[in-house]
């Protein structure tokens, strides 16, 4: 229950973001649309074990894929990273960051479940690689927005 919980906040998130995202951004409104639907089989999944002879949609390999694809489509205007970079921006970017740390507590939840019951190792990697995406996509937003990543500079 804790990680179904996790999901659809990760989900709720994701539609904030959609709220703030300017509607010039059509390809990125249908992607974080297409992720909103992939985490109902998400969550389709974690609430139906893998032994139950009941059919359900799962998480497959080709889920996993296609989020990787999308990272490499968006990481390739960003300048590479060289220090770690502290979530804010755009609001549709600052509101990424806030999915982004929903989707790690759902991972981190499922790893959690992972000691009591059987569960798809698809669906960890579909988080995990989801998290990546989403921290890619605010930087993004930011790029696209005129607003640098803000640096952490240690200096605490």
């Amino acid at each position: 229950m804790e990680a179904l919980g996790a999901v659809d906040e990760t989900n709720a998130a994701i539609g904030v973001v959609r709220t703030c995202l300017p509607d010039t951004h059509s390809d990125l409104h249908e992607l974080l649309l297409r992720l909103q639907d992939d985490l109902f089989v998400v969550g389709a999944d974690l609430a139906t074990p893998l032994q139950s002879r009941t059919k359900t949609q799962r998480i497959t390999a080709d889920h996993v894929t296609a989020l990787e694809s999308a990272i490499d489509a968006s990481e390739n205007s960003l300048e590479p990273l060289t220090k770690f970079v502290l979530p804010g921006g755009a609001p549709a970017a600052a509101a990424l960051h806030v999915a982004r740390g929903n989707c790690r507590r759902a991972e981190r939840r499922v790893v959690a479940a992972l000691d009591s019951i059987a569960l798809s190792l698809h669906l960890l990697r579909y988080l995990n690689r989801l998290s990546d995406l989403l921290f890619v996509l605010a930087r993004k937003i930011n790029q696209d927005a005129g607003h640098a990543d803000t640096l952490w500079t240690g200096n605490g």
